[in-house]
């Protein structure tokens, strides 16, 4: 039997990385993307940029990417700005452009496309890839397919290639930016039992911490723990996944299609709002959530049953409220339809954090569904608290 060829492909930050293409002066700083409300550099008349510096920034944005120099110093992805700002204040900070990353990201996998027939699509800026019945051998190919992806945006990505899923996605983050990383089984001892049991996709914060309160830190103390002691600690589901991940065994497929389970918008606001005093802009911001949903799904070519709210309180308490629907919909007159109806059972006991509207209960768009009228979201509650 053929070992299989299972490729992990991963953009090297990749929304840093576009923006670089963008702000070719930046190569070489520690940059960092995210943040509302960021201006974009302006060029003055010398061909220097003025731009906001990380150390300038207030506000409750988090790190959507940051380049490699950043990183170094400390700054990455999910971080809070302000925190990050302590670790490196002299940062360049740059407002995301999602709609440039979709162009960019669409262009890398067409160009994969081009070279590799079998691939799962992981995200905006990774996907697996099947090489096994290619018939170049592993080196060549791999080259072959950085090089179309350099050619077709200007970027560059990393690349691991082993004989599954699980094993690739650790190999390609070994030899960042611009790796290419070869890995067969029998390397698992030497090259994969030495990390860290976080680089396991599917080990998380949580489990890394219960792992280690077991005196157990890397992967190959990991495989050498018996299975009965995992399974004490973890279940018998999960503990036998932990035990044959630290073997580096996993037989998933490519999943080449996939049918998203829901679609969801959300936004977190620069300042908690009121119920009543902030009426007018929650209605915006509302709209403007149901208007995106509804364009994810047209995109999609979806319709959906059920339509759901989140809503994160200034004392960081959520509550989700959901409706489900006599007929699919996909217009955003129908989504906000049945968003007031959520809106209705929700008590109001602070002021509001973020806000999220959930669609769900998914399925192929045969039909247009009826339009109906807007309403006015959001209650003159008498529930809501200052």
């Amino acid at each position: 039997m053929t070992q299989r060829r299972i490729a992990h492909l991963d953009m090297d930050a990749f929304f840093a990385s576009v923006e670089l293409l963008r702000y070719q002066q930046l190569k070489g700083k520690p940059v960092v993307v995210g943040g509302r409300k960021v201006p974009a550099p302006k060029p003055n008349a010398d061909g220097s940029l003025d731009y906001v510096s990380l150390g300038d920034y207030a506000g409750r944005g988090v790190v959507t990417t940051s380049t490699y120099e950043a990183r170094v110093l400390g700054v990455f992805s999910g971080m809070g700005l302000m925190q990050s700002a302590r670790l490196a204040p002299q940062a360049v900070l740059l407002p995301a452009d999602f709609e440039a990353y979709r162009h960019y990201s669409r262009l890398f996998k067409e160009a994969v496309a081009s070279v590799v027939d079998v691939i799962e699509d992981r995200g905006i800026d990774e996907i697996y890839l099947d090489l096994t019945e290619m018939p170049e051998d592993t080196p060549a190919l791999a080259h072959r397919i950085k090089q179309a992806v350099y050619e077709a945006t200007g970027l560059t990505c990393s690349i691991g290639i082993s004989p599954n899923k699980l094993l690739s996605k650790i190999c390609s983050d070994l030899d960042k930016p611009d790796g290419i990383t070869l890995l067969d089984i029998q390397d698992v001892p030497t090259r994969i039992w030495p990390l860290s049991v976080s680089k396991v996709n599917g080990i998380g914060p949580k489990a890394t911490k219960h792992l280690a309160q077991m005196n157990i830190t890397t992967i190959g103390e990991l495989a050498a723990t018996d299975l009965s002691t995992l399974q004490q600690q973890f279940g018998r589901q999960y503990a036998q996944w932990l035990h044959d991940a630290a073997h580096g065994v996993d037989e998933r497929p490519l999943v080449t299609t996939r049918e998203p389970k829901s679609l969801s918008r959300e936004t977190t606001f620069e300042r908690n709002l009121h119920v009543r005093s902030d009426r007018q802009a929650l209605t915006v911001i509302t709209d403007s959530l149901c208007q995106r949903v509804a364009e994810d799904l047209k995109a999609k070519g979806l319709m959906c049953r059920t339509i759901g709210l989140k809503v994160k309180f200034a004392d960081f308490s959520v509550v989700t409220r959901d409706v489900s629907l006599p007929k699919r919909i996909q217009q955003a007159s129908d989504v906000r339809q049945a968003l007031a109806d959520c809106l209705k059972r929700v008590t109001w006991h602070d002021r509001i954090r973020l806000l999220g509207v959930r669609a769900s209960a998914l399925s192929v768009e045969s039909e247009q569904p009826e339009p109906s009228s807007q309403l006015d979201f959001w209650p003159h509650s008498d529930q809501a608290h200052d």
